[in-house]
């Protein structure tokens, strides 16, 4: 029942609070409990969701106040998730996700996966000269949200980040699509339209700024988060392709923040997570985790001044009123 942390194998704090965050997930645990155990040593050595199922166990069977993740290590390794590397958050979370969804054997686990995590897009191109439009479905695992706006200007709240993601945008010059209508390159609108939201929905702050000089720097501005986000209050009509039963459940409460701290070339992940059981928060620091309060959490808004300081980098949101 106690929240156990996990030691660092050697810059694995990134891999680190990514586990936390899905194996405090009982959603996702339910699901982990259900798979195929493979037959033989060598397949269960290199079963991704196997062992992060063995990784539970050792959590939860063991008397320690943290475990080594080192057998699931060594199988991430053999899928080429190097080791001993500074990751990227978002990437990784993919790459485990992805993983955990190709080795399931079992098409309704894998359906349950994908109900837990996956985003549905709609992408709608219109030509600005006729009445020629394209339409298409994705699905996605997070939503990358920017923090600066077109122009630079930083934007000041995640509901702010939400919208201008949805917003249409103009695209023009070498930008501009080809028509089957007009028969030429003409202006298109590209707009993106939220058609389903998971149980788990995950948000990816782009605080990692990518320079034409191929250096990369840290956006470390104030930018608050909320416990609950009501996706309906935040989009308007326009950027919902979706039925009124559908957005009545797109009501979320905050569930777990990866925050990283220090430069993009010598950083730190911690996980802030709240138990779903007693409903306190812990920040999972590699093997310390101790409870916090939510203004710790709201540390992690970030601060224009310190570079180096924790800023939430993903955000995890459950739905209320599960389906």
């Amino acid at each position: 029942t106690e929240a156990i942390g996990l030691y660092n194998l050697g810059q694995s704090c990134c891999l680190n609070s990514l586990l936390q965050v899905f194996l405090m997930n009982i959603r996702f645990t339910r699901i982990l409990r259900r798979i195929t155990v493979p037959s033989s040593p060598a397949q269960r050595r290199s079963n991704v969701p196997y062992q992060m199922l063995l990784l539970l166990e050792k959590m939860q069977c063991g008397k320690c106040k943290a475990v080594g993740p080192t057998d699931l290590a060594c199988c991430l390794s053999e899928h080429r998730v190097k080791l001993f590397v500074q990751h990227d958050a978002a990437q990784l979370f993919l790459t485990l996700w992805n993983l955990l969804k190709k080795q399931m054997k079992k098409p309704e686990l894998v359906e349950e996966l994908c109900d837990l995590y996956t985003i549905c897009i709609q992408e709608h191109l219109a030509c600005q000269k006729c009445s020629f439009e394209v339409k298409s479905n994705s699905t996605m695992l997070t939503l990358p949200l920017p923090v600066l706006d077109a122009n630079s200007h930083r934007l000041k709240t995640l509901e702010d980040c939400l919208q201008y993601f949805f917003h249409p945008e103009e695209l023009t010059g070498q930008n501009m699509c080809f028509c089957q209508q007009c028969g030429r390159k003409t202006t298109f609108l590209q707009s993106m339209r939220l058609v389903h939201l998971p149980q788990t929905l995950t948000l990816h702050l782009k605080r990692f700024c990518f320079e034409r000089s191929s250096c990369t720097h840290k956006l470390s501005h104030y930018l608050p988060f909320p416990q609950e986000l009501d996706l309906r209050q935040v989009l308007t009509e326009s950027q919902c392709q979706a039925d009124d039963s559908e957005k009545a459940t797109w009501q979320y409460e905050l569930f777990a923040v990866v925050a990283h701290s220090g430069s993009t070339s010598c950083g730190h992940y911690c996980a802030y997570i709240r138990s779903l059981t007693d409903c306190k928060w812990y920040c999972f620091n590699d093997s310390e985790v101790c409870q916090v309060l939510w203004d710790d959490v709201k540390c992690t808004y970030g601060h224009s001044s310190l570079n180096w300081t924790e800023t939430a980098y993903l955000l995890f949101y459950m739905k209320k009123h599960p389906e």
